[in-house]
Formats: C-alpha cells, sequence, structure tokens
C-alpha cells in the first residue's frame, strides 16, 4: 500500500493513503506531555524537575511545563504534595482503563452474552444518561438501541455503580449469526482501518515526539476496541499487532524518559 506522511506543528502528522482519510494526530503540548508520561508511569506520580526534563526532551521550556503544572492542578487532573505531582481520582481510572485495554482480562467464552436493560419508570436526567453511556464505553457494550445494551460475556470486570443502579442485567443467548450482530453493535472495518493506519504512522513517525504523539494516539484507539472473542472477529483483526508493536515502542521510551526524568 502506498502510504504518505507529512508532519505540520510540533509532534503532529497527518498519514493519507489510497483508501482512508486523514489521521489527524493531536499535537505535543505540554499538557498532553505530562498527563501521557503520568499515565505511562506506576506509580503515576513525579516531581515537577522530573516533568520539566521530559518536557525539555520534546522541547517544551521549562516555563511552559510549571504554567502547565499549575492549570492541571487548578483544573482538578493532578494534585500537588512535597514538590510532586500526581494523577487525581478521575485519571487514575483513565490510567485503569488504559492498562486493561492493552493487557485485557479475558474469560473463556461460551457464547453467552451479557444484557443490559435500562429500568426504572422514573425519567433520568441528561445528566444520569450522560454518565450511562460513558460506562457503558468503559464496559466495552455496544448500543442496540436506545437503552438496551450488550456484548459477548468474555471480559471480567466490575461494574460501576452508576451501571447497576439504572439497569437490570441479564445472561443471555441471541438468536441468528452472532458474527452479524457483533459487526451491527460495532464499526469492526473501520476500527480495523485506523488502527493499521496507526501501524503505518508508527513506522513512519520520525523522532521521539512524532512516535510520542502516535502512541497517545494508539492509546486512544485501544480503548475503543470492543474486546470480542475470537469467532467474533474479522480475519486479520489488528488488535494483537497494535497491543504488541505499541508494547515495544513503550519499552523504549520508557528507557528514554527514565534517563530524562531521573538523569
Amino acid at each position: 500500500m502506498d502510504t504518505k506522511r507529512s508532519t505540520g506543528t510540533r509532534g503532529a502528522a497527518v498519514v493519507h493513503d489510497d483508501e482512508r482519510a486523514p489521521l489527524e494526530l493531536r499535537p505535543l503540548t505540554a499538557r498532553s506531555v505530562v498527563l501521557s508520561t503520568l499515565l505511562g508511569h506506576h506509580p503515576p506520580r513525579l516531581p515537577a524537575r522530573a516533568l520539566v526534563r521530559v518536557g525539555e526532551l520534546f522541547g517544551i521550556a521549562e516555563g511552559t511545563v510549571r504554567v502547565a503544572l499549575s492549570r492541571m492542578v487548578a483544573a482538578g487532573d493532578l494534585r500537588q504534595r512535597d514538590g510532586a505531582y500526581g494523577l487525581t481520582a478521575r485519571l487514575l481510572d483513565r490510567q485503569a482503563r488504559q492498562d486493561d485495554s492493552r493487557t485485557p482480562r479475558t474469560v473463556p467464552w461460551s457464547g453467552e452474552w451479557e444484557i443490559a436493560l435500562v429500568s426504572g419508570a422514573e425519567p433520568r436526567t441528561a445528566t444520569e444518561r450522560a454518565a450511562l453511556r460513558q460506562a457503558m464505553a468503559a464496559l466495552r457494550l455496544g448500543e442496540l438501541r436506545e437503552g438496551s445494551w450488550l456484548r459477548p460475556a468474555n471480559l471480567d470486570r466490575p461494574r460501576p455503580a452508576v451501571a447497576t443502579a439504572q439497569c437490570t442485567w441479564l445472561t443471555g443467548t441471541p438468536d441468528g449469526d452472532p458474527r452479524a450482530l457483533a459487526g451491527r453493535l460495532w464499526d469492526l472495518a473501520g476500527w480495523s482501518a485506523r488502527a493499521r493506519t496507526l501501524l503505518a504512522a508508527l513506522d513512519e513517525a520520525a523522532g521521539p515526539a512524532g512516535r510520542f504523539t502516535v502512541s497517545a494516539a494508539i492509546l486512544r484507539h485501544l480503548l475503543t476496541d470492543p474486546l470480542l472473542p475470537e469467532p467474533l472477529l474479522p480475519e486479520d483483526w489488528p488488535g494483537a499487532e497494535l497491543r504488541t508493536r505499541y508494547g515495544g515502542f513503550e519499552a523504549e521510551l520508557s528507557t528514554l524518559l527514565r534517563r530524562y526524568a531521573e538523569g
């Protein structure tokens, strides 16, 4: 496949190919560098001087990083104590979801599906509906119609309170072809196409900044992988390859960041 790449603002890349729309990657900012660094660090807490040095690796001035840190504390993204910055509870949840997306906890699939039906006679507020939709996305359920969610029962993860409070949960086996049902619930062809474009972008990214930007996009994409059991996946599904390639890049980048953050 003939693939071309062009670079715009610092760390941003646009990848074109013959069949797909351009892949717009978010440019590096002080906030994105700090956030990505902490999300990839266990435990997610680093001193300010370490985060400043990471910013310098990507050409971001110390003052810009320190302003971003102050704004992230004010916004509730970070907490600061004893000169170090760590993720708040909301972003700790995001880190856990990212970790699960890279190493999903699966169980053998028996053919059964999880089914969640919105229950209760009282109308729900817009805030409640939005909270449920966010929870269902994190649980990797697909929406068949308003108030009806389901997925193959092959994942081992807890259900948040918002999902158990608003829904009645069932386990069942749908009639008909489960592969066709999975195709109705998720855009599998679209997910696969974007994954392959990201793999090409990672191959072609120049320097740490370019690879860092692509890796952040890969993590966001992995969060939307429906994590279907193998019998329901299309042929040549790139999910495992995307995880493997990202893992190799993360190991490489972790060594580099450790040298800059701890040096």
